[in-house]
C-alpha cells in the first residue's frame, strides 16, 4: 500500500545536518537532565513498599497523612493520587527486614477511622535487591546493545553498525531524559519498555539499511546521499503505516490502560517517535558521516559474489566426480 505518490525521490539528506543538530541537543539535554535531576526510582530499584489503598469515596489525603506520621516508622511516607480521586499510592522505604508484621494489617489498622477502604496491593523490595535489579536492567540494556553491534556489523558492515548503534542509543537517551523530565516512576516495566524501544527502533532502522543496500546493488550512481534519498523514500509509506498503527495501540493503552501502564506506555510513545525519526534523520545520515564508500562496498560484493560462485563450482565438480 502506498500512501505517498512521487517522481522524484525525497531529498532527506539536504536536511540531515539540521537534523543532526537537533539530534544532538536533545541528547544532550537528555543527559543533563539526568545527571543534574536524576530519575525517579520505583519501589523496584530503590527498595521499600507501595501500598495501594482503594477508598469507597474520595480519599482523604490530608487525613492518611496525620494518621501515618503518627507512626515513627511511616512518618515519611508519601502520599499520593493514584489514577483517581478515589485510589491513593503510599510509599516508604520500609522492607521486610525492619518490620516485622505484615505491612498490609499494619495499614488497616493505621488507617482505622480514615473511611471505608479496602488494600488493593502490596509491593515489598529490599533495598539490596533494588540495587542488584538496578544493576542487572543496566547490564541487560548494554549487552543488547552490544549484540546489535556484532548482529548488524556481520549482517551488513561495520559502519551500518555503528550507525545502528549510535541511533539506538539516541534513542534510549531521549526517551530516559523524558523520564527524568516527567518524574516518571522507573520501575521494571520501564526497563521493559526501553527493551522494547530497542528492539522497535533497530526494526526500523534495518529496513531502511536493508533498501540501501538494495539501492547500491540497483542504481549505477555512486553518490552515496542520492541512494539514501532513494531508499528511504521507497520505505516511507511502509514506514508511516507501521509507525501510526503502533502509535495509536499504544496511544490507546496510554489513554486507557490504567494508571499501572501508564509508565509503560509514555516510553513507548516517545520511542515510537524518536525510533521512527532516527531510522531517517539519524541512522542514514551517520553512515554517510562516517565515510562509507559505495565503490568499495560493491567491490567487496563482487569478491564475495566471486567466492561463492568458485565455491559452488567446486562443489558441483566433486559431485560430478570431476575432482
Amino acid at each position: 500500500m502506498e500512501l505517498f505518490r512521487y517522481k522524484e525521490p525525497l531529498p532527506f539528506m539536504r536536511w540531515s545536518k539540521r537534523f543532526g543538530l537537533l539530534s544532538l541537543t536533545l541528547v544532550l539535554l537528555s543527559w543533563a537532565l539526568i545527571f543534574t535531576k536524576g530519575f525517579n526510582w520505583g519501589i523496584d530499584f530503590a527498595g521499600g513498599t507501595l501500598i495501594q489503598v482503594k477508598y469507597d469515596g474520595k480519599a482523604p489525603l490530608d487525613k492518611v497523612r496525620k494518621l501515618l506520621k503518627a507512626n515513627s516508622l511511616y512518618e515519611d511516607a508519601s502520599v499520593t493520587y493514584f489514577g483517581s480521586e478515589n485510589e491513593i499510592v503510599i510509599r516508604t522505604k520500609q522492607s521486610s527486614k525492619n518490620v516485622g508484621k505484615d505491612i498490609g494489617d499494619v495499614m488497616r489498622d493505621l488507617l482505622k477511622g480514615s473511611g471505608n477502604f479496602e488494600i488493593r496491593r502490596v509491593d515489598m523490595v529490599g533495598a539490596k535487591v533494588g540495587s542488584e535489579l538496578r544493576e542487572k536492567g543496566l547490564l541487560a540494556t548494554v549487552l543488547a546493545i552490544a549484540g546489535i553491534l556484532l548482529y548488524v556489523a556481520f549482517r551488513f558492515e561495520w559502519r551500518f553498525a555503528v550507525a545502528s548503534v549510535l541511533a539506538l542509543v539516541h534513542d534510549v537517551s531521549i526517551a530516559m531524559g523524558a523520564l527524568v523530565l516527567t518524574r516518571t516512576e522507573v520501575n521494571l516495566d520501564i526497563l521493559a519498555a526501553i527493551l522494547t524501544i530497542l528492539g522497535y527502533s533497530l526494526n526500523d532502522t534495518i529496513i531502511v539499511f536493508d533498501r540501501i543496500r538494495e539501492g547500491i546493488n540497483h542504481y549505477k550512481s555512486n553518490d552515496l546521499p542520492q541512494i539514501i534519498n532513494e531508499s528511504v523514500t521507497r520505505t516511507l509509506s511502509r514506514t508511516t503505516l507501521t509507525s501510526l498503527t503502533t502509535f495509536f495501540v499504544v496511544l490507546t493503552l496510554y489513554l486507557f490502560g490504567g494508571e499501572i501502564i501508564k509508565g509503560f506506555s509514555f516510553t513507548l510513545l516517545v520511542g515510537v517517535v524518536v525510533g521512527t525519526y532516527s531510522s531517517i534523520f539519524v541512522a542514514s545520515p551517520i553512515l554517510m558521516w562516517l565515510g562509507f564508500s559505495v565503490s568499495e562496498y560493491r567491490k567487496k560484493l563482487a569478491e564475495k559474489r566471486k567466492r561463492e560462485a568458485e565455491k559452488e563450482k567446486m562443489r558441483q565438480m566433486y559431485e560430478g566426480g570431476t575432482i
